[in-house]
């Protein structure tokens, strides 16, 4: 079934600039990361709201572009929402695919900056995968609002397996043609989807080093 994008408001008035753009920034809607941050003009916005898919234009080649057009990796559009202002525009789409040209989910996947408080203390990083397995305990448990983990329980045993199955094939395309520090980036998301699985199926870690000690003594 493929639903029309309806406009509910009348009354709205969009700012664009100078160089008659306005900023896009896209969202998935069911995990709530920000996927991508694009421009759109006033023809992508026309074809936007007919096509029900993201379109923008391009700066650097001065064209218009719809969005997976060409890789496939298009944006269902759920909704759209305008700032105070009138000069923002907010798209929470449903991606079939990557939204970063890298093949990245996201466009922000490299961490720039990040606060240090009470629960950023430093740790031992043999301890890390132990903190890790029980906060994502606690997150099963208690299921806060607005946390990438709670929404893979909510989703289930077929999500979690789904994610552990996309982030190992990161993990490899990392291997053959990324540089270390994104293959060790992709490592660390693989393992995170791991840790939820053994939390899901309830797995402890210790059962997990028993494993691998009995092989070991072998």
């Amino acid at each position: 079934m493929n639903n029309k994008l309806e406009v509910v408001s009348k009354d709205y008035d969009l700012k664009f600039n100078d160089k008659g753009l306005i900023p896009a920034i896209v969202q998935d809607v069911d995990t709530k990361n920000v996927l991508m941050l694009a421009y759109v003009n006033e023809t992508s916005f026309k074809k936007t709201i007919e096509s029900g898919e993201t379109w923008f234009y391009s700066r650097s080649r001065q064209e218009l572009w719809h969005k997976g057009a060409t890789s496939g990796n298009t944006q269902k559009i759920q909704e759209i929402y305008y700032d105070c202002d009138q000069d923002t525009l907010l798209i929470l789409v449903k991606p079939a695919g990557p939204a970063c040209h890298t093949g990245k989910t996201s466009c922000f996947y490299r961490m720039l900056a990040k606060v240090t408080n009470d629960e950023n203390i430093d740790i031992n990083n043999e301890d890390i995968l132990e903190l890790l397995y029980e906060l994502i305990t606690k997150r099963k448990q208690k299921l806060p609002e607005d946390s990438y983990t709670t929404y893979l329980f909510e989703e289930g045993l077929d999500k979690i397996l789904k994610k552990i199955g996309e982030e190992s094939a990161e993990v490899i395309i990392a291997s053959k043609n990324e540089p270390k520090n994104e293959l060790i980036y992709e490592i660390a998301d693989f393992l995170y989807h791991l840790l939820v699985l053994l939390v899901e199926k309830e797995v402890s870690l210790d059962e997990i080093k028993d494993e691998l000690q009995s092989r070991y003594n072998k």
